[in-house]
């Protein structure tokens, strides 16, 4: 974590510059200063000296003519992870940060910000290996203390996400995650309300009941509400996220080793949804926002569902069950017609739902789709290409509705091998009569490899660009007030 302190870190000093000052960078002599620019021309991203005790970390920025800003912030996030690792290779566990030129703030905010998210590792299994931590000092001179509390908060909510997704459903049953809710969320001003399995049932929430049916493990309907004393908003904003702590397909059974041994991570999407909530709750944004996580397990047990089953949904819809895989789906659908009780300003749901849509774009970004006007998706593609978590918006034409017409009920669960991801969202369409945005982050959400700060396994994608969105909403309405004020005066 960022540590506001001016005494510097005893041995390592990581010197963010400009390539065009690398001359007068101190400490150097004139040999050294020669090999600088020849490691600079050969594109080193980092260069470290080892001299009179002290590691310096040279870290070079630059924007070309080809880079736009969303690109660079994303770069020096990046860049931010090769000094974390440096650090690591060198086993330097304090930096002190030191600028020369003229470094804008906001390119300095996303290398500490690259350097932060970083940091996590999830060793809670783990017996023997200690984990590798790295404290930043930064004088408050160079860079304000609201920006360092950001950049903490919002590592932290990352944090708090990656851990609910790495978690294995050994530990983190529905009923458990629902009490992790409840302890990280009371203590920064989120209200915390869980249905469980009888209310559920009282509800008739059919959904969510027939996708546990299978396992022997209660299901979970959790609410969460922060409430600022004067939110800048009338009507809240709904967050829903998929909540499937574990999905072996059910008795549409998933092949072990190419999928379902990743199935912890099917509910990133509720983890997403908590951690922005989290960051917004602590930084204190003025916006009302609600937060429903349906959690379930999808388990081929006894009572489990089957391939033909018709069941009957929370709003009165019956659903032909083609495939028990396709659960996330009935879950979400119940989540967003209890959501229109609140009579939202707008529904975003985030879900690791179909693997169409990571086969049509991967690890790089979400599919975005919706019924809500342009100018909430252009709000929601600004925040995503700042923070780096890309969204790619799909159609959602008429036309794919009758891909999920059945025969023998309202709808079925699943459309043809074409269109998986839009089907899927025409599908969650039907149970919405407010503006709403679905994402599908079923590639960027968990990943098998490294990928730069996002780690390894859990990325808490949906986190960032959540907390960003929101806050430029409050920031836009600031801004509008503003000028009404300006204009009643005058």
């Amino acid at each position: 974590m960022l540590q506001i302190s001016s005494k510097p870190a005893k041995r390592a000093i990581l010197v963010i510059f400009t390539k065009s000052t690398y001359n007068l960078l101190p400490f150097f002599d004139l040999d050294e200063k020669k090999s600088i620019h020849e490691k600079l021309n050969d594109g080193v991203q980092i260069i470290s000296f080892s001299k009179q005790q002290k590691t310096y970390l040279l870290l070079p920025i630059e924007m070309d003519a080809t880079t736009n800003e969303d690109s660079l912030h994303e770069k020096l996030r990046i860049r931010g992870n090769t000094v974390y690792k440096t650090c690591k290779e060198l086993k330097e566990s304090e930096i002190s940060i030191e600028l020369l030129g003229n470094i804008p703030k906001e390119q300095l905010i996303s290398i500490l910000l690259g350097i932060n998210l970083s940091c996590y590792e999830f060793l809670k299994y783990r017996t023997k290996q200690k984990s590798f931590n790295l404290s930043i000092h930064i004088d408050p001179i160079i860079l304000d203390k609201e920006s360092i509390l950001e950049i903490n908060t919002i590592t932290e909510s990352v944090q708090i996400t990656k851990d609910f997704v790495n978690e294995p459903v050994s530990y983190l049953t529905a009923l458990q995650y629902a009490k992790e809710m409840q302890r990280i969320g009371s203590a920064v001003g989120i209200q915390v309300t869980t249905m469980e399995q009888k209310e559920i049932e009282e509800e008739r929430m059919g959904g969510i009941i027939a996708v546990n049916q299978g396992s022997s493990a209660p299901a979970t309907f959790t609410i969460l509400e922060y409430k600022p004393s004067n939110p800048k908003n009338e009507n809240p904003l709904v967050l829903v996220g998929k909540g499937v702590v574990f999905d072996t397909g059910g008795l549409s059974l998933k092949p072990t080793r190419s999928s379902m041994d990743m199935m912890k991570s099917d509910m990133a999407g509720s983890a997403a949804v908590f951690g922005a909530l989290h960051a917004i709750a602590k930084s204190k944004l003025p916006y009302h926002i609600i937060g429903l996580i349906p959690a379930v397990e999808n388990r081929p047990g006894y009572e489990a569902i089957c391939p033909s089953d018709v069941i009957t949904m929370y709003d009165g819809t019956t659903v032909e069950v083609m495939d028990t895989d396709a659960e996330g789906r009935l879950i979400l659908a119940d989540a967003l017609h209890y959501a229109k009780r609140y009579k939202p300003e707008l529904v975003l749901d985030f879900a690791t739902l179909t693997g169409s849509a990571m086969r049509a774009i991967g690890k790089e970004a979400s599919v975005m789709m919706g019924n809500a006007g342009k100018d909430i998706k252009k709000k929601l593609k600004k925040a995503a290409n700042f923070t780096g978590e890309r969204v790619v918006e799909f159609p959602l034409w008429e036309e794919y509705g009758d891909y999920m017409k059945s025969d023998i009920a309202d709808l079925k669960n699943l459309g043809p091998v074409d269109a998986g991801a839009i089907t899927a969202g025409k599908f969650l369409e039907h149970f919405t009569d407010y503006p709403w945005v679905h994402f599908d982050i079923a590639g960027p959400a968990y990943v098998a490899s490294p990928y730069n700060y996002r780690g390894k396994w859990a990325t808490a994608y949906g986190v960032r660009l959540l907390f960003k969105f929101v806050q430029n909403l409050c920031t836009d309405e600031l801004t509008r007030t503003e000028k009404k004020s300006r204009n009643n005066v005058g």
